[in-house]
């Protein structure tokens, strides 16, 4: 091997060990940067025997990474749902309860279950003095707390929708400023990798915006030969290849009972609600579309079930004609009541928001409290009046209403809360209803926020950086850096003897 060969081997050795204490450095100064990957200079031999570094790679793992993305899309889901039903839960969480002993229903808080509960205790009460004003006064009292109970609770569920539906236009908003980022990151990447550039900052960006990304909707990648990714929603719609797709979204205004909201599109491809043929499975995104379009429409048709069951419950018929009743509103009416009693499957979307005391019996409004011992409270006539005589002892029907807050009516089952109950049994189902749909969500929530947090921490620990590692390999290359040092040293010292040697038989 010749001097120049040697000088030449050891200035390779030197050039390597420079890159890689400079990948190793910038290891050790992002070891605690999110989503910084393990850099390495790769070192290949060179034509002439020494070696040189032949590119940057950083630490990868493709399965751990997909993990991750599909936990975070997940947990971001379950928690968008488990938070708006939390402010549904809270409308029940009060509900009525029934002491073991007296079998004495007593209200424990503002639900309409508790409320319903304080209703029938007054109507008790109200038929042990039939004559007392003022007992018959606490009835129109407990009746107008539970409608009140309804009025706010259909003014929650159309909050929560309303909430969800914005919250989903600042989703798309995200979502859009992601893919725009990734197209630009995206692009960096091709036209660095065909000019052997180091584009490995550029990859963790790029799965960091994924990383993102998936928080908002659900998504999975596909990578192609020459290092471009493309994005696909977890329902197979095409987010990027190439160029970022457009994702749209019209949020609705005003929300109200039994309106449907728009749908988030995919290049004019729905991907939420109940028309889409490929809807998003997680992300927060459909976690919000799941609370806007499903859950809390489903809770408000519960109450409209409620509000009409109280409705027919309680209306007043035709007492002349028993075999044609010809019902007739009682203590309950609603603002949109025009001539025609709801049934269990006409009821009007948002009947629970509409319901109200009668004013005909409600002394506040100009009413005479003693319609509802007397019937005839919606203005029939001699036909509707129950206590014909006007015996201030009549207690009939004040049993009658009793009685039908237990009787067994027809529910829509497609509310969710049966189809065949009592008023009290149907109240206290929702109740269970509400509940059970945020603690399973709640479970569930906590669950994917662990299973995100794993997910994460294993792809860390599979590409992230250990100092322990790294400073160990900073030794080592301070090491061969001095190893290299004293073989410059000896061909330096080679080359001055070789010069002296040639000067000294050179003539003078």
């Amino acid at each position: 091997m010749s001097l120049t060969s040697a000088f030449n081997i050891i200035n390779s050795a030197f050039d390597a060990n420079a890159a890689q204490t400079a990948a190793i450095s910038r290891n050790i100064s992002n070891s605690s940067t999110t989503g910084y990957t393990l850099k390495t200079a790769n070192l290949a031999t060179s034509s002439y025997g020494g070696v040189e570094v032949t590119s940057i790679t950083r630490a990868t793992n493709s399965a751990l990474l997909e993990q991750a993305l599909a936990a975070n899309s997940q947990s971001a889901g379950q928690s968008a749902l488990a938070s708006g039903l939390a402010q549904l839960s809270a409308t029940v969480s009060d509900s009525s309860s029934t002491n073991s002993t007296s079998s004495t229903t007593t209200a424990s808080g503002q639900s309409p279950s508790a409320m319903l509960a304080s209703l029938e205790t007054a109507l008790q009460n109200y038929q042990a003095s039939p004559s007392d004003p003022t007992v018959a006064q606490s009835v129109v009292t407990a009746a107008s707390q539970l409608t009140s109970s309804l009025n706010n609770a259909t003014t929650t569920v159309q909050q929560v929708r309303s909430q969800a539906d914005a919250a989903m236009a600042q989703s798309v908003t995200t979502i859009n400023s992601l893919l725009s980022q990734f197209q630009t990151v995206n692009n960096t990447i091709v036209s660095g990798l065909q000019t052997g550039a180091d584009v490995t900052d550029a990859e963790d960006s790029r799965d960091d915006i994924l990383t993102q990304l998936s928080q908002q909707i659900g998504i999975s990648t596909v990578t192609s030969s020459n290092g471009s990714e493309a994005i696909y929603t977890d329902s197979g719609v095409t987010l990027f290849q190439t160029t970022a797709r457009a994702v749209t979204f019209a949020p609705t205004q005003t929300l109200t009972a039994g309106a449907t909201a728009n749908p988030v599109m995919v290049d004019g491809v729905p991907v939420t609600g109940s028309s889409s043929p490929m809807a998003i499975q997680s992300g927060a995104l459909a976690g919000l579309a799941t609370l806007r379009d499903t859950t809390a429409p489903q809770y408000q048709a519960q109450l409209d079930q409620i509000a009409n069951g109280l409705v027919n419950a309680f209306a007043e018929t035709n007492q002349a004609t028993p075999s044609t009743p010809n019902p007739l509103p009682g203590l309950f009416t609603y603002s949109s009541y025009s001539g025609a009693m709801p049934t269990d499957t006409t009821v009007p979307a948002g009947l629970a928001g509409q319901i109200e005391v009668n004013a005909s019996v409600d002394p506040s409004q100009g009413g005479n409290v003693n319609l509802l011992r007397d019937g005839d409270i919606s203005g029939g006539g001699a036909n509707y009046t129950y206590n014909a005589t006007g015996a201030a002892s009549y207690t009939t029907r004040i049993q009658q209403m009793i009685s039908q807050i237990s009787a067994t009516q027809a529910f829509d089952p497609s509310a969710g809360a049966g189809s065949s109950d009592s008023l009290t049994d149907y109240a206290d189902a929702s109740v269970s209803w509400v509940q059970a749909q945020y603690q399973q969500a709640t479970d569930q929530a906590n669950y994917s926020s662990t299973l995100a947090t794993t997910a994460s921490q294993a792809l860390s620990n599979a590409t992230g950086v250990n100092l322990d590692d790294q400073t160990s390999q900073m030794l080592s290359l301070e090491n061969s850096y001095q190893t290299s040092a004293k073989l410059l040293t000896t061909v330096n010292n080679m080359f001055s003897s070789l010069l002296t040697a040639v000067t000294a038989v050179l003539p003078a």
